[in-house]
């Protein structure tokens, strides 16, 4: 804590005679005369950060100032110190962090050190949810039998995590089975304010999964970034980042009959995104927003990195206060989260006016109509009547439209597989609810109960073949289910429990049958996928299913028994019924009131209570009966799940400061196009037998069937590098086109001057071992997509040097830097195609000689075959003067390390 910086910490009432403290910004508007309670009030909870850890090293007055006199639209070159209350992690990301942590652990050792000098300084909790995979489902024990799986397929992870939780005083974690990051974090992590020795402050995160923004939704100041960024969160350093702008969003109005949570944030995404919020808050006020609940809120807050943005943010109000009864916090815990908010002059929705923003966007929330987003990326919107239209007309298009480029004729072929089912373009092979944005929220989940109860009485069914699942995001969901008498009518259609986790959403949806598989890959089908997920990139969900839907959780039921996506559902019936009667989506959708009847289920405190405090009493005997070493220095046993990341190799307490950072003689490794996600660039899902990857698996003893997945593998950077830009879908313009004039898929390149065409990674290899420093171009929105700080590990193992594009997603970018990787931004016009880069040139980056400058102006010089040369400027996206600190340190880990070391 700091000392009483401009005389403001005071007492404030909490209930009765009871008194805290707090910093009060009240008392700082006074003091410094500025307009504090007309800012944002997300910006009003950094400001509390930044008032009360004020030391006059990290964060000095100067500080306090700049973010206490923030403009609406000022520019943009403070740098803000954030220190956060807490971390929060999933598993595929906290595994290689926690690897991070002791490999730290064994430098400390080796040098002569107190291991425990690496210890993280705020709480962290890890809550495993990403390792399951839907392998069974539509039969009785499903969720067992993949629970089992799990256990067996990560037991040296577990093992692992375990080793951590007794080497480290602040680190705890919530074993699998209780449900989705952050549906956990929302109904039980969070605790509203915090009390240090009696002084409160806010709740503040930030978290290992681009999702941490679902915790906006409960007036949480948190965002997601990168493993790299959240290491040094957990080890002292503040959260920097340049002071941002907020984007009012007011809501006006009320939702239509019919319309769900999962429609209304639809139509944010592909609002937002036109309005390019990428690396901006986004506050929500007005009438509209004081009437959505905070299940839809947090619904919202959950989709900020669809709609680019840093956090999605809701202020504290009474809705909130009672989501806190109904999720069992106990009432000493709610007086002083309400009392504290009140005192801080931030309890509330503003309505009009009332704030000052950098600009407002307005929505009427009766605009609103049923939506899914698809096929390929979230904010791609499509009214419910259109998406019949829409994937025809995709089918044909060529793929650099976004289209299938396919024969128009083939739409209504019908295949038979080799076990005789039959499979046309646009069947739905995967029905998925899943996904912390949806099922987390009542509202959606009943309204999917009522639907196949309505269903089912109906005699619809869905088909036999066609791979349904419900993976809710806590066990809470299951007991308001079962308590609405709800849940054996989803079982009935094929949605019974398969997993407690995120699953279908990041390509855990386990495989599908091999005569499937088979039947799509000869007649290159166009397959599609539903579910109520936030993410549907290309190859995500699973390899061979290559139109992918988000939808409602009643949604992905209705299209789950029409089974393709070329039903449309405003006019063509769902199915077929008792008797052969036409059953349309109006016969059995359910109505608000129907599912507000049934709202008393889901909101039961002693339930949660209950169900939260297994994390600790009864964790589960498979839990139980994982093994661990202890210790405070980790041993690294043989494993292909767990290996002592390289990033410390000959770490030495000096610097390898260089004055010149500049990059001569560079090849291409790769030249991409626009909207290259870190699912393109990090390996996720499945790993190919005969990539990179599973070869080295196989030389390693590891049988096909064992393979798990990469984000189960996160904890080995021999998997991952060689799973970097392996994605079968990423295109790399270097290759050059089929003789259809179709862009070749999968992670290849060509090796220059020699014309060899190679994977990425061997081609990295044969590059790195020449001593040939490698670039990577792309164009817009590079890196957008889960903050997956493998995308940057991955990226600097195999030598890059600089990514040059024209934009960047916030957390790659962040990521890139923290790896000691230069991210660079074309300016202007020039692109990738303006300047003819093929990938055949050689490259020199040149003017980073001396100091280097947060954003300043470098040369790209490109030479070409025939020794012609040509100049570009770019802009150095090295942002913030901590920033210029973690490059010369070759990254955020080092840096860090130093310091802890020195202390």
């Amino acid at each position: 804590m700091s000392s009483n910086t401009f005389n403001t910490l005071k007492d404030f009432p909490i209930s009765g005679k009871t008194k805290g403290k707090l910093y009060s910004l009240p008392a700082l508007e006074q003091a410094l005369g500025a307009k504090i309670s007309r800012l944002p009030v997300s910006i009003r909870v950094v400001l509390e950060s930044v008032l009360r850890n004020c030391d006059g090293k990290k964060v000095t007055e100067e500080h306090v100032k700049q973010l206490a006199n923030w403009g609406p639209t000022a520019d943009r070159t403070d740098e803000i110190p954030f220190v956060v209350a807490r971390v929060v992690l999933q598993d595929f990301t906290g595994v290689p962090l926690l690897a991070d942590l002791a490999a730290m652990r064994n430098v400390a050792y080796k040098q002569g050190a107190n291991p425990k000098k690496i210890e993280p300084l705020v709480p962290v909790d890890l809550v495993v949810d990403h390792s399951v995979t839907i392998d069974h489902f539509r039969e009785p024990g499903a969720l067992d039998l993949n629970m089992k799986l799990e256990f067996s397929r990560n037991n040296e992870r577990y093992q692992f995590m375990k080793w951590g939780m007794q080497a480290f005083d602040t680190f705890g974690v919530v074993p699998p089975g209780f449900g989705i990051v952050h549906q956990v974090n929302l109904e039980y992590l969070a605790r509203g304010v915090h009390n240090n020795n009696g002084v409160y402050y806010p709740d503040s995160l930030v978290g290992t999964d681009s999702h941490t923004t679902m915790i906006n939704g409960i007036g949480v100041v948190g965002w997601g970034v990168g493993g790299i960024e959240a290491e040094a969160g957990m080890l002292g350093q503040p959260v920097y980042f340049l002071t941002p702008d907020v984007i009012g969003v007011n809501l006006t109005g009320r939702l239509r009959e019919g319309c769900t949570a999962t429609d209304l944030v639809l139509t944010i995404t592909e609002l937002l995104r036109k309005e390019k919020v990428v690396g901006k808050f986004v506050e929500f006020f007005g009438e509209g927003t004081e009437s959505l609940s905070v299940t839809d809120r947090a619904t919202i807050g959950n989709m900020a990195p669809e709609y680019g943005a840093t956090m999605g943010f809701f202020p504290v109000d009474d809705k909130t206060i009672e989501y806190f009864e109904g999720t069992g916090r106990t009432p000493e815990e709610i007086a002083a989260f309400q009392a504290y908010f009140k005192a801080q002059g931030m309890y509330g929705v503003a309505k009009a006016g009332e704030l000052d923003f950098t600009r407002e966007v307005n929505l009427d929330l009766s605009t609103v109509t049923p939506s899914l987003a698809g096929p390929k990326r979230p904010q791609d919107r499509i009214e419910i009547g259109n998406v019949k239209s829409t994937f025809t007309d995709l089918f044909s298009k060529p793929t650099t439209q976004n289209g299938f480029n396919k024969n128009p004729a083939d739409l209504t072929t019908t295949y038979e597989t080799t076990n005789n089912v039959q499979v046309k373009n646009g069947d739905i092979l995967i029905a998925a609810i899943t996904s912390c944005t949806n099922t987390s929220n009542p509202s959606v989940l009943l309204a999917a109960g009522l639907l196949a109860k309505k269903a089912v009485e109906a005699g619809l069914t869905v088909a036999p073949h066609i791979k349904s699942s419900l993976a809710p995001g806590s066990r809470v969901v299951t007991e308001y289910l079962e308590a609405a008498g709800l849940l054996p009518y989803l079982d009935k259609l094929g949605f019974g429990v398969t997993a407690y986790g995120c699953t279908t959403c990041i390509g855990n949806a386990g495989d599908l049958t091999p005569e499937l598989n088979a039947a799509i890959t000869t007649n290159d089908i166009v397959a599609a996928a539903v579910l109520s997920g936030n993410r549907n990139f290309e190859a995500r969900i699973h390899p061979n299913i290559r139109a992918n839907f988000l939808a409602s959780p009643p949604l992905v039921v209705a299209y789950a028994i029409a089974g393709n996506v070329t039903r449309d559902l405003m006019t063509e019936p769902v199915g077929k019924g008792t008797g052969g009667r036409d059953v349309y989506l109006g016969d059995i959708w359910p109505t608000s009131a129907e599912i507000e009847s049934l709202m008393k289920f889901a909101m039961n405190s002693e339930v949660f209570k209950a169900n939260y405090a297994q994390v600790k009493s009864n964790p589960g005997k498979l839990w139980e009966a994982v093994s661990s070493v202890e210790g405070q220095v980790y041993n690294w046993p043989e494993s292909t799940y767990i290996a002592e990341p390289p990033f410390f190799e000959n770490f030495e307490m000096t610097p390898p400061v260089s004055d010149n950072a500049n990059i001569t003689g560079a090849r291409a490794l790769g030249v991409f196009g626009d909207s290259i996600t870190t699912d393109h660039i990090s390996p996720a899902g499945s790993i190919k037998e005969d990539g990179p990857a599973g070869k080295w698996l196989k030389e390693n003893g590891v049988m096909k069937a064992d393979f798990n997945s990469y984000g189960s593998r996160r904890g080995n950077h021999e998997i991952m590098m060689r799973g970097t830009f392996a994605n079968v879908r990423i295109k790399n313009k270097m290759i050059p086109p089929k003789a259809d004039g179709s862009a070749v898929e999968g992670g290849i390149t060509i090796h220059q001057p020699s014309g060899e065409q190679l994977s990425i990674y061997d081609a990295a290899m044969k590059y790195v071992a020449e001593g040939t420093p490698t670039m990577i171009f792309g164009g817009e929105e590079y890196g957008t997509g889960s903050s997956r700080d493998w995308a940057a590990k991955g990226t600097q193992l195999l030598g890059v040097k600089a990514v040059i594009t024209r934009s960047f997603e916030r957390i790659h970018r962040s990521n890139l830097v923290g790896m000691g990787v230069l991210p660079l931004q074309f300016i202007g016009n020039d692109s990738v195609e303006s300047l003819g880069i093929t990938g055949k040139e050689t490259y020199d980056l040149l003017g980073l000689e001396g100091e280097i400058k947060p954003q300043q102006l470098a040369t790209l010089v490109i030479t070409r075959e025939d020794g012609s040369k040509q100049e570009a400027t770019v802009l150095l996206r090295i942002d913030t003067p901590i920033e210029v600190d973690y490059y010369k340190h070759g990254g955020i880990l080092p840096f860090v390390l130093r310091q802890l070391l020195a202390a």
